[in-house]
């Protein structure tokens, strides 16, 4: 048969390559809380007294991580990781996140009204974590006046953006898209 040559009808269809298998939240989240226990790598991180730091790391099945450094009152400010699923654990200090218990449409808006009851706060001390699904938003903050933290953060996929967000009250609105290349 020539390399041109249609296969007869009565071949049979070639298997599909199998698909890398979905790393799980729990996967995620149990990668970030054994990085964030092992001292050596946490200690690798150099810490700024006025920025974050961070450093890549390999995780699991393909998935993105980052060893990152919190200053004294620091934080990042509303945002989501898009398509992908992500975990975190607190190595050192402590970390208040601020979430949404809402699924907020993908894309189509650029500001929503959030309803009442939506607000979720928790606090991670170190040997903690959490997992997150998809297109979860939230702000992770160092409230300490004094100490840093550190923790380990993974997302699978890897982030194929971040889309950052201000609030005004019940007022959420989406103000910028970053792409990896502005944060690697």
């Amino acid at each position: 048969m020539s390399a041109t040559a249609a296969l007869p009808a009565h071949a049979p269809a070639r298997p599909a390559p199998a698909a890398t298998p979905a790393v799980t939240a729990a996967e995620l989240l149990d990668f970030a809380l054994r990085t964030a226990a092992d001292t050596a790598t946490v200690a690798a991180l150099p810490l700024d007294p006025y920025e974050r730091t961070w450093i890549r790391l390999d995780g699991p099945g393909g998935s993105e991580a980052w060893l990152i450094g919190w200053p004294p009152g620091s934080g990042t400010g509303w945002h989501d990781h898009a398509e992908s699923r992500g975990a975190f654990a607190t190595a050192r200090g402590s970390l208040t996140e601020h979430s949404l218990a809402a699924r907020l449409p993908s894309e189509g808006w650029r500001s929503l009204e959030l309803a009442p009851g939506v607000d979720r706060s928790r606090t991670l001390e170190a040997g903690t974590g959490r997992a997150f699904g998809k297109h979860h938003v939230h702000e992770v903050l160092n409230t300490s006046a004094e100490e840093h933290a550190v923790s380990v953060h993974v997302y699978h996929p890897p982030l194929p953006l971040i889309r950052r967000f201000s609030r005004n009250g019940p007022i959420l609105a989406l103000e910028q898209v970053e792409r990896p290349e502005e944060w690697q």
